[in-house]
């Protein structure tokens, strides 16, 4: 009688351990999820910016179209990214144009003392700044997601279920500067 106690005490801890394991590792994973899409919103908003930035510096300058198409291609491959990887290129190409672009407003002194392109310019910093600080955000949760899978005895139970480790999403350095003027 002392044993089928004991048996059954060993199977209720078990399956204890095993539900709140579970438990973690779906909420650990739901953070991913909710970093990810952080990450999204901020970029969708930079995407945003981007037409209203070209038409402003369209409005003031003269010959520059291949630098606008650069620019409107490079936005159209980040938004239509899927992988990890394809984002963080889309992502440094963006960011390139970008530069380009603002390079060019440069040689436009009527177009830098445009109010609406300051505030353009600032929104598009601000924009930058926010999916730094998202991107690190969803690394840390991609982290402690990864951690819980790769511990023992945890390890165990996430292969079974199906749990996958996550991609970080880790971009050139020179797509983690905001692109800048200098006036």
């Amino acid at each position: 009688m002392e044993m089928t106690w004991i048996l059954v005490i060993i199977v209720a801890v078990i399956l204890l351990w095993l539900i709140l394991t579970y438990n973690k590792l779906i909420v650990a994973k739901n953070r991913v999820e909710e970093a990810w899409s952080d990450i999204e919103v901020q970029m969708k908003r930079r995407y945003d910016l981007i037409p209203n930035i070209v038409s402003t510096i369209k409005g003031y300058t003269k010959h520059e179209d291949s630098v606008f198409t650069k620019v409107t291609e490079a936005r159209s491959a980040a938004m239509g990214a899927r992988t990890m990887k394809e984002h963080a290129k889309a992502e440094n190409m963006l960011t390139e144009t970008l530069k380009s672009l603002f390079a060019v407003s440069e040689n436009y002194p009527q177009l830098q003392a445009s109010g609406n392109f300051l505030q353009l310019q600032n929104e598009l910093t601000d924009a930058e700044d926010k999916i730094q600080a998202s991107r690190r955000f969803y690394n840390a949760n991609v982290r402690d997601y990864n951690t819980k899978l790769q511990v023992f005895p945890t390890n165990l139970i996430a292969k079974t279920l199906g749990f996958t480790a996550r991609e970080f999403f880790d971009a050139p350095d020179v797509a983690m500067e905001a692109p800048t003027v200098q006036f």
